[in-house]
């Protein structure tokens, strides 16, 4: 049995947001700083805020976050940047799925107490890749575990733009043993394939889940450091991309790669499944959605 961990759930909960604030501050940055090119024109993007609240069956408190959300921006076609904490007693369907996955002790007491940042962004170029990201922590009364990663998804691809993506995370994660980020690739290579398509969703990055090596304190540093990571992998790449011109074609090449990003994220995404299944705010969850998208 675990016990409350009262102070490690408000250490992982301040830095969840911490991260959030800095990378809406770093976003709303590209929006300022984006004067020439495609939709420089335009106003620069603003993120909208809604707090977010969960409820239990019995009406109780159940926690809930903040959805930082920005559409229509001149860099980012739609980017969501949300934080929650949310706690209570899981459901039927989530107990077995937890039970499922060898959570000890989950169907005799059922409580559980979860906290994280996801972020998806989806650009107006065509040029700048789309991205995912998250970090969480997860307790229950038999266990606890961090999860979470970030994965870049490009419609066009740039080879160095790749390496560089890949060469961040890696220096991020070098300092925790250097088997870390081959593992974790190889992790987010198998996560992030979709199997009715047969192929990856973008170009990779890195994953974890179920981490749990038995000092928190280490498993919170190397989360910390898959956040940390973030920002210097992906901004470079978007201040490289946003002024490429594009055209009908490669508007049209987005249009359809977002169709798999779409498909991955409800079909297969734990996260979905989780938020859905646990009563959070649906457009929250969902927020990851891209705002157009086509099959063809």
């Amino acid at each position: 049995m675990t016990d409350a961990m009262v102070d490690e759930k408000q250490q992982a909960s301040a830095w969840f947001r911490q991260l959030r604030d800095d990378i809406v501050t770093a976003f709303e940055g590209l929006e300022d700083s984006h004067a020439e090119g495609p939709f420089a024109d335009a106003a620069p993007g603003r993120f909208e805020v809604t707090e977010t609240r969960r409820t239990s069956d019995d009406g109780s408190d159940a926690g809930g976050g903040l959805m930082s959300v920005m559409r229509g921006g001149r860099v980012f076609e739609k980017v969501g940047v949300n934080v929650s904490t949310v706690y209570g007693t899981l459901g039927t369907a989530a107990q077995t799925a937890m039970a499922a996955r060898g959570v000890p002790g989950i169907e005799a007491d059922p409580r559980f107490w979860a906290s994280g940042i996801s972020l998806v962004a989806h650009m107006q170029n065509p040029h700048c890749p789309a991205v995912h990201m998250n970090t969480r922590m997860f307790w229950t009364p038999g266990a606890w575990w961090f999860g979470g990663g970030s994965d870049l998804n490009p419609c066009l691809e740039y080879d160095e733009d790749t390496a560089h993506f890949h060469a961040v995370q890696k220096a991020h994660l070098d300092p925790h043993g250097e088997e870390k980020y081959p593992r974790l690739k190889a992790w987010a290579d198998e996560y992030f394939f979709i199997p009715h398509r047969g192929r990856a969703r973008g170009v990779g990055g890195i994953f974890m889940d179920d981490q749990n090596s038995g000092d928190w304190a280490t498993d919170f540093a190397l989360t910390q450091d898959i956040g940390r990571a973030f920002l210097p992998a992906y901004v470079p790449l978007i201040e490289k991309r946003r002024g490429t011109a594009f055209g009908e074609a490669e508007k049209d090449a987005q249009l359809v790669h977002r169709g798999l990003y779409a498909e991955y994220n409800l079909v297969y995404d734990r996260g979905t499944k989780f938020g859905l299944a646990t009563g959070h705010d649906a457009n929250a969850v969902l927020m990851s959605l891209p705002p157009m998208a086509k099959w063809v």
